[in-house]
């Protein structure tokens, strides 16, 4: 790892220039093997050294680099100084580097680059992450399967960075469309079918009242009415909600199974019907609260009556809104969990949505609200599997499975699993994963399954397909010959070009636990694969 020839660097510096060590070390990083000339394998910014000096009269930065590299000195550590563009690069010692880095892979395993100096000044934290949440009563549909994985990325680093982390499944288990939907299964809801496939029968169901309730208004008065009566906590109306929810909460697990994902705590805008109704009375109590003409309440964020600022928080009948739960929930939270940070992880159509819940905590009192965060992600496109137009995750893992063993039957090498159904899903599961993954959150993309499961090129099923060969090289050689190695045989470049990239593993970790993107960690492994298989390659 980069930690000790950081550091090392670091201290040389820190005499030159009279800074701790600690101030230079996030502005020494590793230089990507894309980049390389084979002239260094760190670098120093000397823009970020001069990023609080405030002189305009100082220097070319040039100049400043060429007089800081002539007061450095070659050691034991670094063999070769240079400047480059705005840098100073220094090269390591060949022997120490291919020494330093094994060991370090060796003795740290599966910790590796999580014990860096880049993670060791910051502090834990408790980091609430909320992900996932479908809504109750329908089928686990595909779009949620993004928030599923994105989150779970996020509450996987961060605890793997010493972090403690609660990850919350926040179902849409309340609103009106359970009046709907009441109101539909007393009209054409079968006790048999909800037992036998519930949440297949409430969808039809659902499908059902809403052509109702678009022709008769009645239906959709009834409905109304129907979610009124769970708001007042009428025992028949909950009976049959709970139920439901059940049945839901009952079939998720089995999707999230699947899918690898666990909850600490499955919670609900249903637990914050009572809350919700503190919260306006907050809100009132502020003078924060107005009413419209058509009996709405309201809450005027830009103080100027604009429009686009207002946000909805009760309804004219006096029911809660999306909104209103999410500020309960949030308050509910912090007064549990005492959070150092919230991430919401949802689609970008939910942007402005959380926007103006922070900022309505923060007009409330709460300064915390600033320890909120949502990260958004754009929308996948032409997810499609042999039955149509894709709405249900089931549908989505049945097809991974489906075409992934026929991918594995059309390659000679694979070899006889015990349970080539389940491998076939882990893998093609990782494979749709890397293939979600390599782009920014926000962006949309269009899914291809040909591409998804190609086994060439930069993709999760050759990314599977090399680590599955270098378990097996483990499997036939042993790794004990690892303790007691040769560097002389390892300085070719091929051999060095992987160990340069593992030089950066710790500062991909550090940048992914930044700005909570994934992309940073899969381009490198997909770049470690390409080391691998095929040794050094100075352009990607």
């Amino acid at each position: 790892m980069a930690c000790s020839f950081r550091r090392a660097i670091a201290c040389q510096l820190s005499r030159v220039l009279n800074l701790p060590p600690e101030n230079l070390i996030t502005s020494i990083s590793a230089v990507p093997i894309s980049q390389k000339e084979e002239v260094a394998d760190f670098q120093l910014s000397v823009d970020s050294l001069l990023e609080e000096d405030n002189d305009h009269s100082r220097p070319d930065i040039q100049v400043q680099a060429k007089r800081l590299a002539e007061k450095l000195r070659c050691d034991t550590v670094v063999s070769e100084i240079s400047t480059g563009q705005r840098t100073i690069n220094f090269k390591i010692n060949r022997e120490l580097l291919t020494k330093t880095v094994l060991q370090q892979v060796i003795e740290d395993g599966s910790k590796y680059g999580l014990k860096s100096e880049l993670f060791s000044g910051l502090p834990r934290k408790k980091i609430v992450v909320e992900f996932s949440s479908p809504n109750v009563a329908k089928k686990f549909h595909v779009g949620h399967l993004r928030s599923t994985i994105i989150g779970n990325f996020i509450a996987n680093l961060k605890e793997a960075l010493g972090h403690q982390v609660i990850r919350i499944n926040y179902l849409g288990d309340w609103g009106m469309q359970f009046g709907l939907l009441g109101t539909g299964f007393q009209l054409f809801g079968y006790e048999e079918k909800l037992q036998s496939n519930p949440l297949q029968h409430l969808f039809e169901v659902y499908v059902q009242v809403n052509k109702e309730a678009a022709d008769d208004k009645s239906v959709a008065k009834s409905a109304q009415e129907f979610f009124q009566r769970l708001e007042l906590g009428d025992v028949q109306a909950l009976s049959l909600w709970q139920k439901f929810r059940d049945l839901s909460i009952e079939e998720y697990v089995q999707v999230y199974k699947r899918l690898g994902v666990y909850f600490d705590e499955y919670s609900g805008e249903s637990f914050y019907r009572e809350k919700s109704q503190e919260v306006l009375k907050l809100l009132e109590s502020k003078g924060l609260l107005l009413k419209t003409i058509k009996g709405t309440a309201v809450v005027d964020l830009s103080g100027n009556g604009d429009s686009s600022s207002i946000c909805t928080v009760m309804r004219s009948d006096g029911t809660s809104l999306y909104a209103t739960r999410d500020l309960a929930a949030a308050i509910d939270r912090m007064d549990k969990y005492n959070f150092d940070t919230m991430i919401y992880v949802t689609d970008k159509g939910q942007k402005k949505h959380f926007q103006q819940v922070f900022q309505m905590l923060k007009i409330m009192g709460y300064d915390w609200a600033e320890r909120c965060q949502h990260v958004p992600f754009g929308v996948v496109q032409g997810m499609k599997t042999r039955r149509g137009d894709v709405t249900f995750l089931e549908d989505v893992l049945n097809e991974i499975q489906l075409r992934m063993l026929q991918n594995m039957a059309s390659i000679k090498t694979t070899k006889e699993l015990k349970n080539p159904q389940e491998t076939a899903e882990r893998v093609g599961l990782a494979a749709l994963i890397i293939q979600d993954f390599k782009g920014l959150l926000l962006s949309d993309y269009k899914f291809s399954w040909d591409r998804v499961f190609q086994s060439r090129g930069d993709t999760g099923v050759f990314l599977q397909y090399t680590h599955a060969r270098l378990h097996s090289l483990e499997e036939t050689f042993g790794c004990g010959y690892l303790n007691d190695f040769n560097t002389a045989c390892l300085q070719e470049p091929q051999s060095v070009s992987i160990l340069q990239h593992l030089l950066r593993f710790d500062e991909v970790l550090y940048k992914s636990s930044q700005d909570l993107q994934p992309r940073h960690i899969v381009s490198y492994l997909l770049t470690l694969r390409l080391c691998a298989t095929f040794g050094y390659l100075k352009k990607f």
